[in-house]
């Protein structure tokens, strides 16, 4: 697609703009000077034409009983290239003739005196073109019945104005090419500021703002904030901007400090109480069994599961180091998916493995291992009865992946975008096991969490029939030895 004239840089707008301006004026100023100095040669000829034709009407004088004499031709002084004639009454020429250069004058050809024909006598100066001699400036005079017109060639004049036009040209390309240079440094040279103020917003805008922590973002240089100049202002703005942006930022994560501050201390203060009331719950169901005990234990134990998730995301969020060993992902699946057949028996579930080709990573096997349960959890807890639930491991050379699929009803459109969020439920949109209760909505964020602590990354695709999780994971850096995996009985 070809660039719009108006949407170039201002640096070659700019220039294009000040040198059309110097063509214009060095057009204007040649033009002017061409004019002038012609009328100013047309003049002086002119007055060379009258005082010629002048000085032949007194050679004619001498002689009035000849009509037609040219007799004064003859006599010197006169300019080379003159012509003078003798008209009749009508205008048409009697005899005419031109000096020519050591010779006699040259009698005219008809063709020649017919191009003189038709000038009045009333001293007004013309220009003819007259056959083989050129382009002349002629004027007729008649003084008491002796009519003389008389002519100077225009070569002279039209030399002169033909010298003059390319020596113009010549210093008129050369001044605009030295004052176009002077003025592309001038005006790169000043719009440096604008530059370096284009350049600093550019960097701001690479920055990415909506993850991590950001330090200090990069400021115009002081030199470019003077508000003398337009450049300074643009420069000052833009600064204050950053100034906001980073004030922002930092409200923004005060506000999140406090936030996760907030669930560390809770979780740390509620633990220790639901603690004290599983315990209690727990001696009184075993001195006095009966339904409400063990709803009261039940609960219990579910709020205490909430606040351990709550705690572990804090800690996530903090950027708190988790254990790093070894660890092979075929055995972290293996456990994973033989509990999850222990806690839902009325599903099928299959583990797709290859024992030739191992899979390492580095990190903590039990956040690795907890993270493959909650995707096995909300695969059971989020699916019917008879869904089969698979786990397979794909070992690559610089990535391994785990990936957790069913044949369910999958996860309605709208809900994809936040599945990974906190809090976020489906409890009306999949179906699940008559009985079961619903989960806090922390799975998969925590899934999530250990992962991306991990250094890897999460994601999930959805239709009806097949919904898929991948965990992406680097492998280790050193190739880790396959210990044979020992089945499990389930309790």
């Amino acid at each position: 697609m070809s660039r719009r004239p108006w949407a170039r840089s201002l640096r070659t707008r700019l220039l294009v703009l000040v040198t059309v301006t110097l063509v214009g004026v060095c057009a204007a100023l040649a033009l002017t000077t061409v004019l002038a100095q012609r009328a100013y040669l047309m003049a002086t000829l002119d007055d060379r034409v009258n005082a010629a034709a002048e000085r032949s009407v007194d050679g004619a004088a001498l002689h009035p009983e000849l009509p037609a004499g040219l007799a004064f031709l003859r006599e010197g002084g006169h300019t080379e290239g003159l012509l003078a004639a003798r008209p009749d009454a009508a205008g048409h020429l009697v005899s005419a003739a031109v000096v020519t250069r050591d010779a006699a004058p040259r009698t005219l050809t008809p063709a020649q005196r017919a191009a003189l024909s038709g000038i009045r006598a009333d001293g007004s100066v013309h220009t003819r073109t007259v056959p083989g001699l050129g382009t002349y400036r002629v004027t007729t005079l008649d003084a008491s019945g002796i009519r003389v017109l008389t002519g100077l060639p225009m070569d002279d004049v039209r030399a002169t104005l033909g010298r003059l036009v390319e020596i113009e040209a010549i210093v008129g390309a050369a001044g605009l090419a030295l004052a176009g240079g002077v003025c592309a440094a001038v005006i790169r040279r000043q719009l440096r500021p604008l530059d370096r103020v284009a350049a600093t917003a550019v960097e701001v805008s690479r920055v990415t703002l909506g993850h991590g922590h950001v330090t200090a973002l990069p400021r115009v240089p002081e030199r470019d904030t003077d508000p003398a100049s337009e450049a300074g202002q643009v420069g000052a703005a833009l600064n204050r901007m950053i100034d906001h942006v980073e004030g922002s930022l930092a409200e923004r994560r005060r506000g999140e400090e406090r936030m996760r501050r907030f669930v560390s201390d809770a979780g740390h203060e509620l633990r220790t109480p639901l603690t004290s009331i599983a315990g209690y719950a727990e001696l009184m169901n075993r001195v006095a069994p009966d339904l409400a005990w063990r709803r009261v234990l039940a609960e219990s134990a579910r709020m205490t599961d909430l606040v351990e998730n709550l705690l572990l995301l804090a800690r996530l969020d903090e950027g708190r180091p988790l254990q790093s060993a070894e660890v092979d992902l075929a055995a972290v699946v293996a456990e994973a998916v033989w509990d999850a057949r222990a806690a839902g028996a009325d599903h099928i579930w299959r583990l797709e493995l290859r024992p030739d080709t191992p899979a390492p990573v580095t990190g903590d096997a039990a956040r690795l291992q907890q993270a493959v349960a909650h995707l096995l959890a909300n695969a059971r807890t989020h699916t019917p009865p008879g869904t089969t639930v698979t786990a397979a491991v794909e070992a690559t050379a610089g990535r391994h992946r785990i990936r957790v699929r069913d044949d369910g009803p999958g996860i309605p459109p709208d809900l994809l975008p936040t599945v990974f969020e906190r809090f976020t439920r489906a409890d009306t949109s999949r179906s699940r096991a008559p009985g079961s209760q619903g989960g806090s909505g922390l799975g998969l964020a925590i899934a999530a969490g250990i992962t991306a602590a991990h250094g890897g990354g999460i994601s999930v695709t959805s239709a009806p029939g097949r919904t898929e999780f991948t965990v992406d994971l680097p492998a280790a850096a050193r190739p880790l030895r396959r210990e044979p995996l020992t089945p499990r009985r389930a309790p």
